[in-house]
């Protein structure tokens, strides 16, 4: 019987390059190919994630102001908080889905000078670098998906991220998240993560959400991080509605990623 993939992954195989598209229709057919298809299907299908991943984003800032967005916020008092907590301004510092976000112009008015800034589009992150001008030479840019990326091992202090890991809905692609900050941040360094709470939206920008409380947040990051801290917060979306979020500072351990 021939191997049958999702609805979303046939419509979706339509926009693909030939010679991707001719390697989905491989896994289309029966017989033996069906079978070794579908070994590689879970494969295929993390790399479609990925590619629609990246395509939403950058629809989201072609289509928005960064200061419409939902998630906007002028300043992210709770994160720079954290920040300070967890280590001092010569700190290595990367940003998780910084894109378009405030949080590197404070990071560098503090006095920081190792600030990396990572996401999945590089139209969030355009819409940073034209804000900061000369200051964005400061910075180092990174453009991927950081479920499938690498990064340099044991780089760094601090691990911010507010807003991306709620959005991973699948196991794997929160495992490979998870791989990559224990691989990146340095034995004793912290992560930061905001995320919806229990209480917060199931959707944001037309996605589901996985919502939660510092415990199973803690699950998902164990052994490799051990919770510190954790802080409720409230956050006014720029069309006034309320969204909730859990923040949770985290230690890097000798536990493996």
């Amino acid at each position: 019987m021939a191997t049958k993939l999702p609805r979303d992954y046939q419509d979706y195989r339509k926009t693909l390059p030939l010679r991707r598209r001719t390697a989905i229709m491989f896994m289309d057919s029966g017989g033996a190919r069906g079978r070794v298809a579908a070994r590689s299907q879970a494969g295929l299908m993390r790399g479609v994630r990925e590619m629609d991943r990246a395509e939403h984003w950058e629809h989201v800032y072609g289509a928005r102001q960064a200061t419409q967005v939902s998630w906007y916020a002028p300043h992210l008092e709770r994160s720079i908080a954290m920040i300070r907590t967890a280590a001092d301004v010569s700190a290595e510092i990367i940003d998780v889905g910084g894109g378009a976000s405030t949080l590197v112009d404070d990071l560098l008015a503090l006095g920081c000078t190792k600030v990396s800034v990572l996401d999945v589009s590089t139209a969030a992150l355009a819409v940073a670098r034209e804000r900061l001008g000369a200051q964005a030479g400061m910075v180092t840019w990174i453009a991927g998906d950081v479920t499938s990326m690498r990064l340099p091992t044991e780089a760094y202090d601090v691990w911010h991220d507010r807003a991306v890991f709620h959005f991973l809905t699948e196991p794997a692609d929160r495992r490979a998240y998870v791989d990559l900050a224990a691989a990146s941040v340095k034995p004793g360094g912290h992560a930061i993560l905001a995320a919806f709470s229990l209480e917060g939206p199931s959707r944001c920008s037309g996605l589901d959400v996985v919502r939660y409380n510092a415990e199973n947040l803690s699950r998902e990051l164990a052994p490799a991080f051990a919770l510190k801290q954790e802080t409720p917060e409230s956050h006014r979306t720029p069309s006034g509605a309320e969204q909730k979020l859990i923040y949770c500072l985290f230690e890097r351990t000798s536990g493996a990623g």
